[in-house]
Parts: structure tokens; C-alpha cells; sequence
């Protein structure tokens, strides 16, 4: 994308955005336009409306000048519950997920000077249809910001492997850092992030066992290590970094160093210990020890940024939207509410308070929609 275009794009509000979304919809007798149905869908969510009820009882509940600025005009009536079921259920989620990802990528952070992506996925366990499995959505995440960049269904009876490239080939990953659980520890993914100008940072278990073994192998013991505490959530956790080149002999494509990182866990007293091996494409020139230790600690943390956050804050497995497009869209607006607030408020605001606050003070939540970026 040149940067002009970017710039510009940079620069304008989410609902100059959406006006760019396909209506799926004939043109006939419709009462309320996609970009003000959608504006309204997305201010509920930020307020932290966990279903379409929830949505349409928050649109009714603002005022005129806020229903002026999301584009509902004095006088006329507001969409229904169904009319919003509806709209959402058959929006073309891949037309939406191309625009906020054009976005919000215009928004990325760096971590020791380098873009971090983390690769997870998560399944909507609310939205499964009897024999139907329930949709699983893989995710890519800005480490620095806290911003869902974009995500991607996977198909029915495949898994995460062949859809991470899917995911990410849209996304500019030149000199970017991949950071992605043991499953993707492949030689194809490895290989393929690499034609892309990108560098992974892959974890090592029982998948790789011939690998994992080699590295364990490797003599720790002589090695220099990098430690931290880190004692939030109730827990001591002391981390124990150690990276050496990675030999010759090391039978991975790209692979520049190997890193071994311990973890000691102290709840009450009492002590667990993990030893977790990993292969990075980056020389220890160019990713010294504490730099891997910031992206993996970011790439094991989207399980409370994403995860966690759409299980307990907004319900998500309990969300039984399960008709059509209507789960994976109802996540894309989930993953943009959670990207506003970081990118606006800061990337560690509590979004649980922030909903709250938003849905006593709309006018800050549909700000988020409507103001330019500084």
C-alpha cells in the first residue's frame, strides 16, 4: 500500500470506514443503512453488550444527538433487534475483516524496534449447530498495541495449520517477528514466513519430538541466562532465558538461534517448573535474549488480552448467534471493540472497566468511532 494511501487512511474515522463495507441487502425497502446499523452494533459492543438484545436495548437508550452522530437521523425509528440480527448474520465477513484490517494495520506498535504478530486461535463454543461443529477463528495480534490486526475461519475438518498463511498473507510482514504456538512449528509455515520477508519465533514440543530432542540436548548448562519476576496475579513467576546459536545440525529451515526458557511458578508455596524450547529465524545479533523473552511472554499473554476477554467479558461461549456468517462477524466486532480501546485509551487499560465506563458515558464509546487520529 503506498504511503499516501496509507496515510490517508491512517487519518480517517472508523465510520468514514464502514461506508466502504458491501451491503448484502437488496436496496428495496431498506429503512437504516449498513455503515449506521453497523456504527450502532459496534458503540453496544464497546459498552460491553454481550448479545444483540443487549445491543438494541443500548441503541434505544441514546439520545438523539448521539444517534445523529452514528447516522440515525431525528425522527426516524431505530433498527430492531431483528433487523440488526439480520444484517449482521448476512454480512460477508471477509469483505469486513479486508477493511478494519486495511485499518487498524495503519496502527501497528514495535517491541524492540520490530513488529510482533501473535498467531492463536479460539472456538465459539456458543454458536455450534448439533452435529455442526462450532466455528474456530484464528486470530492475528499486534504484541505492542493489543490490537486484533485480523482473523480467519478455519475450515470445517482442517485445523490452524494450513490457515495461519490464509491469515497472515494479507498483512505486510516484511521484517515483522511471527509468533505462533507448537502446532505451527512447521518446516512449510517456517519456510513460508520467511519467502515473505518475515521472522518466526515457534515453540518446540511433543509434535517436533526429533527436534525437541536435539534441543534439549544442546549443553544449557554453559550457557549465560537472562531472568525476571514477574509476581502479578496472585503468583511469583520467575522466567530464565538462555539462547545460543542454533548448530548446523539443527534440522530446521531458517532456524538462527535456539532459546531455552524456564519457568519457576510459586502459588502458596509451592513451586512449578516448566522448560519450554524454541527456535527463532533472528541471529542473536539482531534478538538478544531479553528481546525473545518480551515477545514470548506477549505471544503467551493474548490468551488473557483476546481470549479471556471475549470468554468472561463478553460471554462469548455463551453467545448463541449460530446462523450463517452471524458468529464470525459478531467476533469481528468483539476483536474491534477491544482493538479501540487499546489503540485509543492505551494497550493496558482494563477493558472490563473501560465497557462499564463507556456504557454510562456513550458519547466516549461512539468518540471512538467518529474521531480522526491524532
Amino acid at each position: 500500500m503506498p504511503s499516501s494511501t496509507t496515510t490517508a487512511l491512517s487519518r480517517q474515522p472508523l465510520t468514514q470506514v464502514l461506508r466502504n463495507v458491501t451491503d448484502p441487502r437488496d436496496r428495496r425497502g431498506v429503512r437504516h443503512d449498513l455503515p449506521t446499523v453497523l456504527s450502532l452494533a459496534i458503540t453496544g459492543v464497546l459498552a460491553g453488550a454481550r448479545s444483540l438484545t443487549a445491543i438494541w436495548e443500548h441503541t434505544t437508550d441514546l439520545t438523539a444527538a448521539d444517534l445523529r452522530s452514528l447516522g440515525v437521523e431525528a425522527g426516524q425509528a431505530l433498527p430492531s433487534e431483528p433487523t440488526i440480527r439480520r444484517v449482521l448474520q448476512d454480512l460477508d465477513p471477509t469483505g469486513l475483516n479486508t477493511l478494519l484490517r486495511s485499518w487498524l494495520c495503519t496502527r501497528t506498535g514495535t517491541i524492540e524496534g520490530r513488529t510482533v504478530i501473535a498467531v492463536d486461535g479460539k472456538t465459539m463454543r456458543g454458536a455450534r449447530q448439533g452435529q455442526v461443529s462450532a466455528p474456530h477463528l484464528l486470530s492475528a495480534l499486534d504484541q505492542a498495541t493489543g490490537a486484533v490486526l485480523t482473523q480467519e475461519r478455519v475450515a470445517d475438518k482442517s485445523n490452524e495449520i494450513p490457515s495461519l498463511p490464509v491469515l497472515l498473507e494479507p498483512l505486510d510482514l516484511d521484517g515483522a517477528v511471527i509468533t505462533a504456538d507448537a502446532m505451527h512449528t512447521q518446516v512449510d509455515t517456517a519456510e513460508w514466513i520467511a519467502q515473505r520477508g518475515g521472522h518466526y519465533l515457534l515453540t518446540v514440543k511433543g509434535n517436533q519430538k526429533t527436534l525437541r530432542r536435539t534441543l534439549k540436548n544442546l549443553p544449557w548448562k554453559s550457557v549465560p541466562s537472562v531472568s525476571g519476576v514477574d509476581t502479578s496475579h496472585g503468583r511469583r513467576v520467575r522466567r530464565t532465558v538462555k539462547a545460543v546459536e542454533a548448530p548446523a545440525w539443527v534440522d530446521f529451515p531458517g532456524a538462527a538461534q535456539v532459546v531455552q526458557v524456564r519457568r519457576t511458578r510459586t502459588i502458596k508455596s509451592r513451586k512449578h517448573v516448566e522448560v519450554v524450547y524454541l527456535i527463532c529465524s533472528l541471529p542473536m545479533t539482531d534478538a538478544q535474549p531479553e528481546a525473545i523473552a518480551a515477545w514470548l511472554q506477549g505471544h503467551w499473554g493474548i490468551e488473557n488480552r483476546l481470549h479471556w476477554v471475549r470468554d468472561v467479558i463478553f460471554d462469548e461461549d455463551r453467545h448463541q448467534l449460530r446462523t450463517a456468517n452471524g458468529p464470525e462477524v459478531m467476533a469481528a466486532l468483539r476483536n474491534l471493540a477491544i482493538s479501540l480501546i487499546r489503540l485509543f485509551l492505551g494497550p493496558g487499560v482494563s477493558i472490563a472497566s473501560t465497557t462499564r465506563s463507556l456504557s454510562r458515558r456513550p458519547k466516549r464509546a461512539i468518540r471512538l468511532l467518529t474521531q480522526p487520529t491524532p
